[in-house]
């Protein structure tokens, strides 16, 4: 539970310089081939000065292929730049919001804050398991989090359905997604049991037969409650709709879910934490 919340966000200062280092993190290098990037490491542990602080269940950190890295650590969130070469990444300009939460040791925090921000880590994977180390022995120790459930999963819509012929309307995209946020992002579910998906539309709410069969559902005529909402919301909502009453494809990554129409609509969402 959150005890205490400060207004501030803090800027970690880091002993070196980045605006000259170009981020390379597109090309996901760590050790015989294993990706950095792209995947969601939950945090295990960090070892500092030889001692050894267990992680909280939620804390994690994704690097994308763009150079972003962003994660939580249990308690705050961070972000940061990284850039990798190699067996190396490092992590600079790095923020961290500042709460007091009541199940996350600050002790914890401020070792994974020291390790991730004095300078270059050198990256190790085994199998599943990645470790990163800093120059003075210090370590954090991640896993690759496994690819959640379908059923059962609250997914919340990222990208409410967009066809390969859309492309060019990639900003009319964005906007129509930001006001879904501020006034209620979609959200699906699946029932394994009742063989349904129901949930809310960026207006509605809808429900559905879903059949899962060999990397496909099989979405029945959705059923939606009638409230009429502005016409961002309704463009968001109308493309989503495009998926049901008919077969799509479904594939997920971590915490995406990719579903993809026959006609080439595409909807992502992320499991709802």
């Amino acid at each position: 539970m959150t005890l205490t919340v400060a207004a501030a966000v803090a800027l970690v200062p880091l002993a070196a310089a980045c605006g000259s280092e170009k981020a390379v993190g597109g090309s996901g290098s760590v050790g015989a081939g294993k990706p950095l990037t792209g995947v969601q490491w939950s945090i295990d542990s960090v070892t500092v000065d030889g001692t050894t602080h267990r992680a909280p269940e939620a804390a994690r950190v994704r690097i994308d292929d763009s150079g972003e890295a962003a994660g939580s650590t249990g308690c705050n969130t961070f972000s940061a730049r990284a850039d990798i070469d190699g067996e190396r990444v490092r992590l600079s300009d790095a923020m961290f919001t500042e709460k007091a939460c009541e199940k996350t040791p600050i002790d914890f925090e401020k070792s994974l804050g020291r390790a991730l921000t004095t300078g270059p880590l050198t990256t190790k994977t085994e199998g599943e398991r990645l470790t990163l180390t800093t120059s003075d022995g210090d370590t954090v120790r991640l896993s690759k989090q496994p690819d959640a459930p379908l059923y059962g999963t609250k997914w919340t819509v990222t990208t409410p359905g967009q066809k390969d012929a859309d492309q060019e309307e990639t900003g009319q995209e964005e906007t129509g997604q930001r006001d879904a946020d501020q006034k209620g992002s979609a959200r699906l579910t699946f029932d394994r049991d009742a063989k349904t998906v129901s949930g809310r539309l960026p207006c509605n709410r809808v429900n559905a037969e879903a059949t899962v069969s060999d990397g496909h559902i099989t979405l029945g005529a959705p059923s939606t409650t009638r409230m009429v909402c502005e016409g961002s919301l309704m463009d968001a909502e109308k493309r989503i709709l495009r998926l049901f009453d008919g077969r799509v494809d479904y594939r997920i990554d971590q915490e995406t879910l990719t579903l993809t129409s026959e006609d080439g609509t595409t909807v992502r969402a992320v499991a709802e934490r």
